[in-house]
This record gives C-alpha cells, sequence and structure tokens, in this order.
C-alpha cells in the first residue's frame, strides 16, 4: 500500500468507529456510574486509549476511570491481587494463564526506512537485507524481546545501533538516516520531531502484529462498570457491521 494509501485507511477507519460509536449509543445505559480501575501500558495510553477515553466519558459522564501506567508483569500482578479491573494492554504479550485477554486490534509490523533510502524501492525485503542495515531497537513493552524472537526464528541478528524506550527517538534516528527499524502500524508517523519523512516498507516474511485488547482476571467477578467498560469496547471493536 502506498503512504497515501495507508493514511485514507486510517481516516477511513476512524470515521467507521465513529459512525459504529453514533449508532450503538442508544443502547447503552449513560446513567450507570462507578469506579473502574484501569491499567495500561505505555504504548496502549500514548497511542490507543485516548481517542476512547473521550468516547468513554460522553457515553457514561457517571463512570470514574482510574488509570495507571503499568508494565506486563505489574499488570498480570495487579489483575490477579485484585489491585485493578481491567487493563488495556498488548494482549501478544500476556503471559499468565489466569489472566483472560480480549484482543481488539491487530497492528502489522513494518520496516522503517527514512526518504530516499534505496529500500523504497522495494516490494519486499528480507531479514538478510535489513541485518546489514545499522538497527534502532525500541525496547519499551517488551519490543526487543519480541522482535528477537522473529529474529531468532528466521535466524538472523539485526545489527544494534541504539537501544531505546523512546518512540519518538527511534523515529527521529530513523528519519535523519541513523538506521532502520521493525514496527507496528499503530505507532507510525510518517514524520519525525524535525520534519523528516519515514516510509514503511514490507519484509518478505510474516513479522508477528502487535495485539492490543482486554485482560482481566479469568475467575474474577466483574463489577457493572467494568462490564460497560468491557463492553464498549468489543462492541466497538469485535461486533459485525452491518451492510449498508
Amino acid at each position: 500500500m502506498t503512504e497515501a494509501g495507508q493514511q485514507f485507511l486510517q481516516s477511513a477507519r476512524d470515521i467507521l468507529e465513529r459512525i459504529d460509536a453514533a449508532r450503538v449509543l442508544d443502547q447503552r445505559d449513560s446513567d450507570v456510574s462507578g469506579v473502574i480501575r484501569l491499567a495500561a501500558t505505555y504504548t496502549v495510553i500514548g497511542y490507543f486509549l485516548p481517542y476512547h477515553l473521550g468516547r468513554l466519558t460522553q457515553l457514561y459522564p457517571g463512570l470514574d476511570i482510574q488509570i495507571v501506567e503499568l508494565n506486563r508483569q505489574s499488570i498480570e500482578q495487579q489483575l490477579l491481587t485484585g489491585q485493578i479491573d481491567l487493563a488495556v494492554a498488548l494482549t501478544s504479550n500476556i503471559q499468565n494463564a489466569a489472566i483472560e485477554t480480549v484482543t481488539l486490534l491487530k497492528s502489522p509490523r513494518r520496516l522503517w526506512v527514512p526518504i530516499g533510502h534505496p529500500m523504497c524501492d522495494e516490494n519486499q525485503v528480507t531479514l538478510q537485507d535489513i541485518a546489514r542495515e545499522p538497527y534502532i531497537m525500541l525496547t519499551v513493552d517488551e519490543a526487543a524481546h519480541t522482535s528477537m524472537k522473529y529474529w531468532n526464528t528466521h535466524n538472523c541478528t539485526p545489527n544494534v545501533k541504539l537501544r531505546t524506550s523512546s518512540v519518538e527517538a527511534v523515529r527521529s534516528m530513523v528519519a535523519n538516516g541513523h538506521g532502520v527499524t521493525i514496527l507496528s502500524d499503530m505507532v507510525y508517523r510518517p514524520w519525525s520531531l524535525e520534519g523528516r519523512r519515514i516510509e514503511t516498507v514490507q519484509t518478505s516474511v510474516e513479522i508477528p502484529t502487535m495485539d492490543v485488547g482486554l485482560a482481566f482476571q479469568r475467575q474474577a467477578s466483574i463489577s457493572e462498570a467494568a462490564r460497560v467498560l468491557r463492553d464498549y469496547f468489543t462492541t466497538s471493536f469485535l461486533s459485525p457491521t452491518p451492510a449498508f
């Protein structure tokens, strides 16, 4: 898909999401109230959750959503001890069998390169080709661990020039020609903070998607307020869309 096509697709998804939210608005109980202790990981808070928190505030003004940023290990622990009710996290990272997950979104991962890079002209690039380039490794939300799993599966090793927990640092390093990286479409933006362009290229091997969704304790009872929040997300992302 071209860069313009990717931007159009994201805009179309945003429009359809708003239509879906409007369609089910009259089916929801806006009078529901209560406190929800909600956790989210760094990536989810920055690139997924803010819009939905705004929608939830409009739909359910009586809900008090108390949000805290936690890493995956803390989310699992606090779900099991009842310190939080729900989490919105990278479900592809959840490991504890006592935690149930509902995946809402699967975000493809692609190669990021600076504009004008020779790989921009390729339809697909191999991991072997990418391994010859300096690589910028994101570490937040276990990104480095996830990356090395698919690198190792294909018997390749990236030439890591920098490890950083900052997505914006990765973006700037790539845009300024200091290396390449593989990250998900959800965190992709075509411009760095300096206004330099970043392009994406498809890889020749299938890279696992970054999966975003809900996590909650499998055996725990759920409050009415937490149920409403869970239903909002599942309705928004998983309900069939009727034909027009």
